[in-house]
C-alpha cells in the first residue's frame, strides 16, 4: 500500500563559510522541507511542510491527533504516491471529511500548527489519571537520550526531535523541521503497533505550546518533558487536563510546572547546576 520512494531527508549545498580566517567555500549539509498532501476519502484534505520521513505515520498520527480516527482499526486505506508527495487516506466515517471540508492548512507545524481543534474543546477531555512516577535523574537521562537519538539535528542542526519514552528510556524517537510534525510521527507508531500511553512520557526538543498540550492530553500521556519553555496557556492546560509538565530541562536542573507529584526525589541531587547544555 505504501509506495517505496523515499527522498534523502537531507542533501548536501555548496556554502561560503565566514569566520576569523576569512572566507571558504565547502560542502554544508541541509535539512530539506517538502510538502505532504493528505487526501482523505477522496478529497484534498491538509498539505503539511514536513521532513521526508515516515510520510505514512505522520498522515496517520496527525488525523489522530484531530480526532479523525481513533485506532489504526479505522483506516482503511492508505497509500502515498511519494513522486507526487501526496497520502491517500480511506476510513471507515467518510462523513467527517464533508464537515471538515475547506479547513486547508499549509504548515509546517510551528507558530500556530495545524490544529483543527480549539482549547475549548480540549477541555471537554477527561483528565489524565495515570499512577506513572519519574524520578529525577530519570527526568535527565530522557533529556540526554533524546539529543543523543536526534541524527538529523547533529547532521543540519536545523530540526525538531521526540520521543515517546517509558521514565528509564526510550521506545521512539522522531524528527521533522516541525515539532508538531515529530510528535504526529510518534502518535502514527504507537497506533500502529497498539503501544499503549498511559503509562508513558512525551519528550519534545521544542517550545511546549498549547497545541503540544493538547496533543499529549487527548492521547492521555501523563508527562509531557521539554528542555524549552512552555507558554502560559500551556501551563494552564496542563494543570486542567492533568498532565505534568516539565520544561527547561538542561544540564542537572528542571521547572515542573503543574501536578508535581509525579516526579520523584529518591537520589541525591548534585552536579553543576549553572551546566546548561
Amino acid at each position: 500500500m505504501i509506495n517505496n520512494i523515499k527522498p534523502d531527508p537531507q542533501e548536501e549545498r555548496r556554502i561560503w563559510r565566514f569566520d576569523v580566517e576569512g572566507v571558504r567555500q565547502m560542502d554544508d549539509v541541509v535539512i530539506r522541507e517538502v510538502p505532504l498532501t493528505i487526501y482523505l476519502n477522496g478529497q484534498e484534505f491538509v498539505t503539511l511542510l514536513y521532513t521526508p520521513e515516515m510520510a505514512d505515520m505522520l498522515a496517520v498520527g496527525f488525523l489522530r491527533s484531530e480526532g479523525l480516527v481513533k485506532d489504526f482499526g479505522d483506516i482503511t486505506s492508505l497509500r502515498f504516491d511519494g513522486e507526487r508527495g501526496f497520502i491517500f487516506v480511506e476510513t471507515k466515517n467518510g462523513g467527517l471529511t464533508e464537515k471538515l471540508y475547506g479547513k486547508r492548512t499549509i504548515t509546517s507545524g510551528c507558530g500556530k500548527g495545524t490544529v483543527f481543534f480549539s482549547v475549548l474543546d480540549a477541555l471537554k477531555n477527561k483528565p489524565v489519571e495515570s499512577g506513572l512516577s519519574i524520578t529525577y535523574e530519570q527526568v535527565l537521562g530522557l533529556v540526554r537520550q533524546l539529543q543523543e537519538n536526534a541524527v538529523l539535528f547533529q547532521a543540519t542542526g536545523g530540526i525538531h526531535s521526540a520521543a515517546l519514552c517509558h521514565p528509564d528510556g526510550v521506545v521512539y524517537t522522531c524528527e521533522d523541521i516541525g515539532r508538531h510534525n515529530a510528535v504526529d510521527k510518534i502518535i502514527g507508531l504507537c497506533l500502529k503497533n497498539s503501544v499503549s500511553l498511559e503509562d508513558k512520557v512525551l519528550v519534545t526538543s521544542g517550545r511546549i505550546s498549547s497545541e503540544i498540550l493538547i496533543k499529549t492530553a487527548k492521547l492521555g500521556i501523563p508527562v509531557l518533558l521539554s528542555r524549552a519553555a512552555p507558554t502560559t496557556l500551556s501551563v494552564e492546560l496542563a494543570d486542567t487536563l492533568g498532565v505534568t509538565l516539565i520544561g527547561f530541562a538542561r544540564g542537572r536542573r528542571f521547572n515542573v510546572y503543574t501536578h508535581p507529584e509525579r516526579v520523584q526525589i529518591n537520589e541525591v541531587i548534585g552536579g553543576n547546576e549553572g551546566e546548561d547544555n
